[in-house]
Protein backbone atom coordinates (compact mmCIF):
# COMPACT_ATOMS: atom_id res chain seq x y z
CA UNK A 1 0.00 0.00 0.00
CA UNK A 2 3.03 2.19 1.06
CA UNK A 3 2.60 5.94 0.86
CA UNK A 4 -0.74 6.04 -0.86
CA UNK A 5 -2.28 4.13 2.42
CA UNK A 6 0.29 6.13 4.41
CA UNK A 7 -1.47 9.51 3.15
CA UNK A 8 -5.04 8.43 3.90
CA UNK A 9 -4.32 7.73 7.27
CA UNK A 10 -2.38 10.51 7.96
CA UNK A 11 -5.32 12.49 8.16
CA UNK A 12 -6.25 11.45 11.47
CA UNK A 13 -5.46 13.22 14.91
CA UNK A 14 -2.48 13.71 16.71
CA UNK A 15 -3.85 11.54 19.23
CA UNK A 16 -3.77 8.54 16.82
CA UNK A 17 -0.11 9.51 15.74
CA UNK A 18 1.20 9.76 19.46
CA UNK A 19 -0.40 6.33 19.87
CA UNK A 20 1.22 4.75 17.23
CA UNK A 21 4.69 6.28 17.70
CA UNK A 22 4.48 5.07 21.73
CA UNK A 23 3.87 1.86 21.25
CA UNK A 24 5.36 -0.04 24.48
CA UNK A 25 8.95 -0.54 23.91
CA UNK A 26 10.52 2.08 26.21
CA UNK A 27 11.87 0.81 29.98
CA UNK A 28 10.95 2.94 32.92
CA UNK A 29 8.80 5.47 34.02
CA UNK A 30 8.10 6.27 30.98
CA UNK A 31 6.83 3.38 29.43
CA UNK A 32 4.18 3.34 32.74
CA UNK A 33 2.78 6.27 32.28
CA UNK A 34 2.23 5.77 28.20
CA UNK A 35 0.74 2.39 28.67
CA UNK A 36 -1.52 4.05 31.37
CA UNK A 37 -2.79 6.90 29.57
CA UNK A 38 -3.15 4.51 27.03
CA UNK A 39 -5.26 1.86 28.88
CA UNK A 40 -6.94 5.50 30.51
CA UNK A 41 -8.07 6.81 27.09
CA UNK A 42 -9.45 3.04 26.05
CA UNK A 43 -11.50 3.42 28.86
CA UNK A 44 -12.77 6.79 28.31
CA UNK A 45 -14.05 5.63 25.03
CA UNK A 46 -16.32 3.48 26.76
CA UNK A 47 -13.80 0.25 26.36
CA UNK A 48 -14.62 -1.96 29.63
CA UNK A 49 -11.37 -3.70 30.68
CA UNK A 50 -9.98 -5.49 33.01
CA UNK A 51 -6.65 -6.94 33.91
CA UNK A 52 -4.90 -9.91 31.73
CA UNK A 53 -2.25 -12.56 31.91
CA UNK A 54 1.12 -11.46 29.98
CA UNK A 55 4.26 -13.12 28.69
CA UNK A 56 6.56 -14.70 31.19
CA UNK A 57 9.71 -15.82 28.24
CA UNK A 58 8.21 -17.18 25.39
CA UNK A 59 5.23 -18.83 27.89
CA UNK A 60 1.96 -17.23 30.06
CA UNK A 61 2.47 -15.49 33.19
CA UNK A 62 -0.67 -18.11 34.33
CA UNK A 63 0.07 -21.24 35.65
CA UNK A 64 -1.49 -23.48 33.23
CA UNK A 65 1.03 -25.84 32.09
CA UNK A 66 0.52 -25.55 27.83
CA UNK A 67 -1.33 -22.06 28.01
CA UNK A 68 -3.57 -22.18 24.48
CA UNK A 69 -3.58 -18.61 24.73
CA UNK A 70 -0.44 -17.23 26.37
CA UNK A 71 -0.65 -13.40 27.41
CA UNK A 72 -3.85 -13.56 25.78
CA UNK A 73 -6.80 -14.35 28.28
CA UNK A 74 -8.12 -12.50 31.34
CA UNK A 75 -6.59 -12.81 34.85
CA UNK A 76 -9.93 -13.46 36.59
CA UNK A 77 -12.61 -15.87 35.77
CA UNK A 78 -14.85 -12.99 36.53
CA UNK A 79 -13.73 -11.01 33.77
CA UNK A 80 -16.75 -10.13 32.28
CA UNK A 81 -18.22 -9.08 35.76
CA UNK A 82 -14.83 -7.15 36.66
CA UNK A 83 -14.79 -5.16 32.97
CA UNK A 84 -14.78 -1.80 34.07
CA UNK A 85 -14.39 1.81 32.47
CA UNK A 86 -13.89 3.16 35.60
CA UNK A 87 -10.91 5.64 35.48
CA UNK A 88 -9.67 4.86 39.34
CA UNK A 89 -9.76 1.18 39.10
CA UNK A 90 -8.06 1.08 35.88
CA UNK A 91 -5.31 3.15 37.67
CA UNK A 92 -4.60 1.14 40.60
CA UNK A 93 -4.32 -2.45 38.50
CA UNK A 94 -2.11 -0.61 36.15
CA UNK A 95 -0.08 0.50 39.25
CA UNK A 96 -0.19 -2.55 41.35
CA UNK A 97 0.38 -4.73 38.33
CA UNK A 98 2.51 -3.25 35.75
CA UNK A 99 3.33 -6.47 33.49
CA UNK A 100 -0.21 -6.99 33.08
CA UNK A 101 -1.95 -6.75 29.68
CA UNK A 102 -5.78 -5.75 29.64
CA UNK A 103 -8.60 -7.22 27.62
CA UNK A 104 -11.82 -5.40 26.65
CA UNK A 105 -15.10 -7.23 27.07
CA UNK A 106 -17.08 -7.15 23.94
CA UNK A 107 -21.10 -7.05 23.19
CA UNK A 108 -21.70 -4.76 26.31
CA UNK A 109 -20.56 -1.52 24.39
CA UNK A 110 -18.77 -2.91 21.82
CA UNK A 111 -18.12 -6.04 18.89
CA UNK A 112 -15.01 -6.16 17.35
CA UNK A 113 -14.38 -8.08 13.96
CA UNK A 114 -10.79 -9.62 13.55
CA UNK A 115 -9.90 -10.44 10.48
CA UNK A 116 -6.27 -11.74 9.28
CA UNK A 117 -4.28 -8.35 8.97
CA UNK A 118 -3.54 -8.00 5.40
CA UNK A 119 -6.92 -8.78 4.22
CA UNK A 120 -7.47 -5.82 7.25
CA UNK A 121 -5.51 -3.54 5.95
CA UNK A 122 -6.44 -3.90 2.38
CA UNK A 123 -10.14 -3.19 3.84
CA UNK A 124 -9.14 -0.64 5.70
CA UNK A 125 -7.69 1.25 2.83
CA UNK A 126 -10.55 0.38 0.80
CA UNK A 127 -12.93 1.75 3.70
CA UNK A 128 -11.28 5.06 4.21
CA UNK A 129 -10.85 6.20 0.07
CA UNK A 130 -14.65 5.38 -0.15
CA UNK A 131 -15.27 8.13 3.10
CA UNK A 132 -16.69 4.95 5.07
CA UNK A 133 -16.76 6.06 8.77
CA UNK A 134 -13.69 3.93 10.28
CA UNK A 135 -13.88 3.65 14.11
CA UNK A 136 -11.00 2.55 16.38
CA UNK A 137 -8.70 -0.47 15.03
CA UNK A 138 -5.82 -2.01 16.02
CA UNK A 139 -3.01 -4.69 15.08
CA UNK A 140 -2.50 -7.78 17.53
CA UNK A 141 0.52 -10.24 16.75
CA UNK A 142 1.61 -9.20 13.46
CA UNK A 143 -1.25 -11.42 12.13
CA UNK A 144 -4.71 -9.93 12.67
CA UNK A 145 -6.32 -6.82 12.88
CA UNK A 146 -9.28 -5.35 15.01
CA UNK A 147 -12.31 -3.31 13.57
CA UNK A 148 -13.99 -2.15 16.93
CA UNK A 149 -17.66 -0.90 16.22
CA UNK A 150 -20.73 -0.96 18.39
CA UNK A 151 -22.61 -3.77 19.22
CA UNK A 152 -25.61 -5.47 17.44
CA UNK A 153 -27.72 -4.28 20.49
CA UNK A 154 -28.82 -4.72 23.88
CA UNK A 155 -31.97 -6.84 23.95
CA UNK A 156 -34.03 -6.59 26.87
CA UNK A 157 -35.04 -10.52 26.21
CA UNK A 158 -31.83 -12.40 27.40
CA UNK A 159 -33.23 -15.16 24.66
CA UNK A 160 -32.09 -12.72 21.70
CA UNK A 161 -28.49 -12.21 22.62
CA UNK A 162 -26.18 -13.46 20.17
CA UNK A 163 -23.85 -15.27 22.25
CA UNK A 164 -19.91 -15.40 20.96
CA UNK A 165 -19.64 -19.17 21.14
CA UNK A 166 -22.43 -19.26 17.82
CA UNK A 167 -19.21 -18.04 16.11
CA UNK A 168 -15.59 -18.32 17.64
CA UNK A 169 -14.73 -18.33 21.09
CA UNK A 170 -11.47 -16.64 22.47
CA UNK A 171 -9.92 -20.68 23.16
CA UNK A 172 -11.01 -21.59 19.38
CA UNK A 173 -10.03 -18.95 17.77
CA UNK A 174 -7.65 -20.81 16.03
CA UNK A 175 -10.84 -22.34 13.94
CA UNK A 176 -11.70 -19.03 12.52
CA UNK A 177 -8.68 -18.22 10.55
CA UNK A 178 -10.66 -15.62 8.42
CA UNK A 179 -13.31 -13.30 10.04
CA UNK A 180 -14.02 -13.45 14.11
CA UNK A 181 -17.28 -11.86 15.38
CA UNK A 182 -16.66 -10.58 18.97
CA UNK A 183 -19.35 -10.16 20.64
CA UNK A 184 -21.36 -11.10 24.15
CA UNK A 185 -19.07 -13.73 25.96
CA UNK A 186 -15.87 -12.46 24.20
CA UNK A 187 -12.90 -10.21 24.92
CA UNK A 188 -9.90 -9.11 22.72
CA UNK A 189 -6.35 -7.32 23.71
CA UNK A 190 -6.25 -3.96 24.01
CA UNK A 191 -3.34 -1.88 23.13
CA UNK A 192 -0.98 -1.70 24.81
CA UNK A 193 0.06 -5.43 25.43
CA UNK A 194 2.86 -7.72 25.25
CA UNK A 195 3.00 -11.03 23.62
CA UNK A 196 5.45 -13.86 23.20
CA UNK A 197 8.04 -13.91 21.13
CA UNK A 198 8.42 -9.47 21.09
CA UNK A 199 5.12 -9.32 19.44
CA UNK A 200 2.33 -6.86 20.63
CA UNK A 201 -0.82 -5.13 20.81
CA UNK A 202 -1.18 -1.51 19.07
CA UNK A 203 -3.88 0.93 17.93
CA UNK A 204 -3.54 1.61 13.62
CA UNK A 205 -6.45 4.12 14.73
CA UNK A 206 -7.01 5.31 18.39
CA UNK A 207 -10.06 4.85 20.24
CA UNK A 208 -11.03 8.73 19.83
CA UNK A 209 -12.63 7.98 17.20
CA UNK A 210 -16.45 6.93 17.27
CA UNK A 211 -17.53 2.70 16.81
CA UNK A 212 -19.36 2.97 13.80
CA UNK A 213 -22.01 0.14 13.08
CA UNK A 214 -20.26 -3.15 11.79
CA UNK A 215 -22.86 -4.15 9.12
CA UNK A 216 -20.95 -0.61 7.41
CA UNK A 217 -17.61 -2.09 7.26
CA UNK A 218 -19.01 -6.23 7.16
CA UNK A 219 -18.65 -5.96 2.99
CA UNK A 220 -15.26 -4.39 2.66
CA UNK A 221 -13.75 -7.43 5.20
CA UNK A 222 -15.19 -10.16 3.38
CA UNK A 223 -14.34 -9.50 0.55
CA UNK A 224 -10.32 -8.68 1.14
CA UNK A 225 -11.14 -11.42 3.32
CA UNK A 226 -11.76 -13.58 -0.14
CA UNK A 227 -9.52 -12.07 -2.23
CA UNK A 228 -6.37 -12.40 0.41
CA UNK A 229 -7.76 -16.29 0.60
CA UNK A 230 -8.39 -16.90 -3.31
CA UNK A 231 -11.85 -17.79 -2.26
CA UNK A 232 -15.29 -16.90 -2.08
CA UNK A 233 -16.30 -14.70 1.25
CA UNK A 234 -16.68 -17.44 3.89
CA UNK A 235 -20.38 -17.97 5.31
CA UNK A 236 -20.01 -17.00 9.27
CA UNK A 237 -22.52 -17.32 11.49
CA UNK A 238 -23.11 -13.80 11.66
CA UNK A 239 -25.48 -11.75 14.76
CA UNK A 240 -27.60 -9.96 12.41
CA UNK A 241 -29.98 -8.86 14.50
CA UNK A 242 -31.84 -6.05 13.97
Amino acid sequence: MGAEFGRRTGGQSRFSQWLRSRRPKDAGEDESADRQALLLAAAAAGLPLAPAAHPAGYRCSCDRIGCPTPARHPISFAWQTQSTTDRAQIERWATHQPEANFITATGMVHDVLDVPVEAGRSALERLLAEGVEVGPVAESGGDRMMFFTATRGTPEDEDEWWPCELDCHPETMDEHPGLRWHCRGSYVLVPPARLPGELDVHWVRGPEHPLPEPLTLLEALTDAIAQHAGSEPESAAWPLRG
